[in-house]
């Protein structure tokens, strides 16, 4: 690269992965042939489509096998990880040069995926290790900067684990759980982010490009930073979470957090009227989720976590890299820059405790529609975004983008309310539905499962 830095560390070959992965010969010292095209060659530091698109293509790939935490897959994403963000001119700040290793031994071990092995009759639940591939715009010898962490997850389902939303028929690769958006799409963001402030570092303000494992099982890898981090987290002044972010439609884009700090608000709006990113803002006050950026939250740390939406391919294998968005992943990163570069601007980023609405006020509910909420919906009601084979919505006949709006007695006119809906019924009692479906109202039977 135009702008490599040869004073990084440099990711070394494992001789497990040299199947897998060759690790860019001028960089790691591997040889061997015919993989080097996972390393992605000199794109320049300027937000462009191919270079992005070319990183979630890279990632989405069958050699990762859909990157499962704990699986080989998983762990020669991690390798790449690391020469990009070599290339990119990071300096590693993990624990063991660009990773950090993680254990985890799941519960119960009946529902562990391909890692409980019955010895005399007993259950014994095999240990998982992750990593997590963490690389800094500064040297890690002075820590006690103010920084900001930049972060997103690599993992994801691998050939469909227990998250998975499939329920067709295994055939050869077909299983294969890509994760194109969920979460290459997080992961380019933030390489694209790495790529600007690795060659233009803010003064007194280094960043951490983390990049997490074991977020699907459970925020496992973040959780594990925030415990034993490599920059104390009492330097940390605020963490961006990218998550789902290649599904822009329109120009609606959720931010999850703006309630962590005072801050947030003005320095949103600021960025949204600059260079015209024009987005409609869907904003959410918590800073709890089912993302990485929780595990910051509940460190006490300012967060934002950026969202462009649920989709039909969510946890399935058709959540391919050419369903990708990525002129809107480009906006994502621009909007995100502007942010980063205001809030070095900043003394100081309080910190601000929100209400966590997903917890006790949640209505609990035994039954699925089995669809896929538009969670950046804001009429009333809420819409369908994506509808299952062969679950209780299908079979009554609704579609994507139908408006659900009373369920039974109970009038629907936000997720709450869709919640608390679904809360009135067991497994196979049948109830009407009411959905607009464009100016007409319409009525079905459906039957819960």
């Amino acid at each position: 690269m135009n702008h490599f830095r040869s004073r990084v560390p440099v990711a070394r070959c494992s001789p497990v992965m040299l199947s897998t992965i060759c690790l860019a010969m001028a960089l790691a010292g591997c040889s061997g042939s015919g993989d080097t095209d996972l390393v992605v060659q000199d794109m320049g530091i300027s937000a462009t489509v191919s270079a992005m698109k070319q990183d979630v293509e890279v990632l989405t790939s069958n050699r990762f096998e859909g990157r499962e935490t704990g699986k080989p897959g998983a762990y020669a994403a991690g390798e790449w990880l690391a020469v990009r963000m070599t290339q990119l001119g990071l300096s590693a700040a993990g624990d063991s040069g660009f990773f950090q290793t993680f254990r985890y031994k799941p519960h119960p071990p009946m529902q562990v995926h391909g890692d409980t092995l019955k010895t005399m009759g007993m259950a014994v639940v095999g240990e998982i290790v992750g990593r997590n591939v963490l690389g800094a715009t500064a040297s890690m010898a002075d820590t006690t900067q103010r920084w900001g962490v930049i972060g997103c997850h690599h993992d994801h389902l691998g050939w469909g684990d227990e998250n998975s939303l499939w329920r067709g028929v295994a055939d050869g690769d077909s299983t294969i759980h890509p994760g194109a958006d969920d979460n290459a799409s997080g992961v380019a963001t933030v390489l694209e982010l790495a790529s600007r402030h690795a060659v233009a570092p803010l003064a007194d303000h280094p960043l951490l490009m983390a990049s997490f494992s074991g977020e699907e099982k459970g925020l496992w890898g973040s959780n594990h930073f925030t415990d034993e981090p490599t920059v104390g987290l009492e330097h940390v002044d605020w963490m961006i979470n990218f998550d789902m972010v290649g599904r822009m439609r329109g120009d609606t884009l959720a931010i999850y957090g703006n309630g962590t700090s005072p801050v947030w608000n003005d320095i949103l709006e600021t960025c949204n009227g600059a260079d015209g990113a024009g987005f409609e803002m869907v904003l959410s006050e918590s800073g709890v989720g089912p993302s990485d950026h929780t595990s910051f939250y509940l460190s006490d740390i300012p967060v934002l976590h950026f969202f462009t939406g649920q989709h039909e391919d969510y946890h399935k294998p058709t959540d391919t890299a050419d369903k990708l968005n990525y002129e809107g992943m480009v906006r994502v990163a621009d909007f995100a820059a502007c942010i980063v570069g205001e809030l070095a601007q900043l003394d100081s980023i309080p910190f601000t405790k929100t209400k966590d609405s997903s917890n006790d006020d949640a209505p609990r509910f035994k039954v699925t529609l089995g669809v896929v909420p538009d969670y950046l919906f804001s009429g009333v009601g809420m819409r369908i975004d994506g509808v299952s084979e062969g679950r209780p919505a299908q079979i009554a006949g609704l579609q994507k983008g139908d408006v659900v709006v009373r369920i039974g007695e109970v009038e629907v006119a936000d997720m709450m309310g869709y919640m608390e809906g679904l809360s009135k019924f067991e497994e196979g009692q049948t109830t009407a539905v009411e959905v607009r479906r464009g100016e007409s109202s319409l009525v079905v039977e459906v039957t819960w499962d």
